[in-house]
């Protein structure tokens, strides 16, 4: 009896300690994953940007604050890589695949991929400041004359970026709209106190 008494103790305690093991196990792996994730509060133009690419219901209005990080890091217009993106892939819905909505580096069958939209933003950023920018071609009309083939291409990222800055203007004047003002509380004091003593 005291055998099987033995033996069921050694046994809750095994598959107690495989159920502590699997339990630290996953525990580890999310906390590793969630060190993976990093989070930082959409700045205005990204919130913006987000609600802009939404009304495309584009992939990339996930990725607004990428546009305005990375606009920042290599000194761009923050509305250029988003608009480029517009024409060449109606914001990123229509890609040869791996995250490239810009038509970067696309020759025919072959293309440059990326593995998510952030990195293909930054690297698309970069290259235009370095191969465009830094070389006299700041504005879409110029850069067309390298980066596509279709001779209206720049009209129609111009036109992406106006639009996009409408759409802002008008975000920030709704926002002012709806900002509430209080009323200075020794004014609201001195008139309720007013009200109840009859004065004028």
């Amino acid at each position: 009896m005291k055998t099987k008494a033995l033996v069921f103790v050694f046994l809750t305690i095994a598959i107690i300690q495989f159920f502590v093991k699997v339990v630290v196990a996953e525990d580890n792996s999310s906390s590793d994953t969630k060190s993976q994730i990093s989070s930082k509060k959409l700045d205005q133009k990204a919130k913006i940007l987000a609600d802009y690419l939404a009304q495309y219901d584009s992939p990339l209005q996930y990725n607004a604050q990428d546009f305005i990080d990375a606009a920042n890091t290599y000194s761009l217009d923050w509305k250029m890589v988003a608009a480029i993106s517009g024409v060449e892939s109606t914001f990123g819905k229509q890609i040869p695949g791996g995250y490239n909505g810009w038509g970067w580096g696309v020759y025919g069958n072959q293309a440059i991929f990326f593995n998510s939209w952030k990195e293909a933003i930054y690297t698309i950023s970069k290259g235009l400041k370095e191969n465009y920018i830094d070389k006299g071609l700041t504005e879409p009309y110029s850069i067309n004359k390298v980066y596509a083939a279709s001779p209206y291409w720049g009209k129609r990222v111009t036109y992406f970026m106006n639009d996009l800055d409408k759409f802002a203007s008008k975000y920030e004047t709704e926002t002012r709209d709806l900002t509430v003002k209080v009323p200075n509380p020794k004014t609201a004091a001195v008139s309720g106190q007013l009200a109840l003593t009859g004065s004028n």
